[in-house]
């Protein structure tokens, strides 16, 4: 029987085991070889083609772009992605490839959900332009808003999407939920996308895949003075849609921890009433401890899955 010794794990994150070293331990502690990503941010896709053709046969996948192209031009058996999402991952390729392939889904719920139900209380109150000001020593107070009373748009009613809705619940809001795949009903009414848009105070992004859904037509809808808070992907918002809406007051203020692309310098760095973290949502020491831990839990579960002794 091969063993996992005769392995070699490309580790693609750029922060994986920096806050605990026990998942790198767990890969260390079984012998296979080990290529850590040198780049110490996302890899480009030709950097990858690179480190794959060094007989890559297994990846703790970040956000690397894994089409058709890439997988068929690597070794790799085994992909574990560190996190909920896949839209990075062509599955039909890879599953042709035979390629088995893993998530982490759980982890970064609970952490993504209270960052999402945090920085929507500092928009709606202005937290961050007040304490602008006093670092400059201005005792600038601003009146802001309360979450009670206020209708929340969820789209995306997956695990984050619901964790947010009993989190934001908890402040005596009326929830909607948008989300075409949801199959029974639920303790909130569903609505679709138009249909919700003009009721909304609040629209928060949980969908999964890249796929736009705010864009021109759908910021027309909204009521003057909407929040948007998208902890998902930076493609389901159109930018250039969203500057205008902001620049007009059609959107009161946005918190956004996802960008088209990233690190991002774009022209939303001029809004002032846009809170903007990067990438960061899951980034809590319980929940990447978490994901981590699963990410190399699935990879060696994959390999014992195709006969290899780990």
């Amino acid at each position: 029987m091969k063993s996992i010794k005769d392995e070699k794990i490309l580790i693609g994150p750029s922060s994986f085991a920096d806050m605990n070293r026990a998942p790198l331990q767990k890969l260390e502690e079984l012998g296979c070889q080990i290529f850590n990503n040198p780049y110490k941010r996302k890899i480009k896709k030709e950097e990858l083609l690179e480190l794959l053709d060094k007989n890559i046969t297994g990846l703790i996948a970040g956000l690397e772009t894994l089409d058709k192209y890439v997988l068929k031009k690597s070794k790799l058996k085994v992909i574990s992605r560190c996190g909920a999402g896949m839209s990075n991952v062509d599955l039909e390729a890879a599953r042709k490839l035979g390629i088995s392939v893993y998530n982490t889904p759980f982890g970064p719920t609970r952490a993504v959900a209270e960052l999402t139900v945090g920085c929507l209380l500092s928009l709606i109150r202005q937290v961050p332009q007040m304490d602008r000001a006093l670092h400059d020593r201005q005792w600038d107070k601003r009146v802001g808003r309360q979450l009670k009373g206020m209708t929340i748009l969820v789209i995306g009613y997956g695990r984050i999407g619901q964790a947010v809705a009993q989190l934001i619940g908890a402040f005596e809001t009326k929830i909607i939920i948008c989300d075409p795949n949801l199959k029974k009903e639920n303790a909130y009414p569903v609505m679709t996308l138009h249909e919700a848009l003009p009721f909304a105070d609040v629209i928060t992004l949980h969908a999964g895949g890249e796929d736009r859904i705010l864009g021109t037509d759908e910021f027309s809808l909204m009521k003057p003075g909407v929040f948007i808070l998208n902890g998902a992907r930076g493609e389901l918002i159109d930018e250039d849609a969203l500057i205008t809406a902001i620049g007009s007051g059609q959107v009161a203020g946005a918190w956004l921890d996802t960008f088209h692309q990233e690190p991002y310098e774009g022209l939303i760095t001029r809004c002032e009433n846009v809170i903007m973290t990067p990438h960061v949502g899951s980034y809590t020491y319980e929940g990447r401890l978490q994901m981590e831990l699963d990410a190399v839990d699935n990879l060696i579960r994959g390999f014992r899955d195709r006969g290899v002794n780990a």
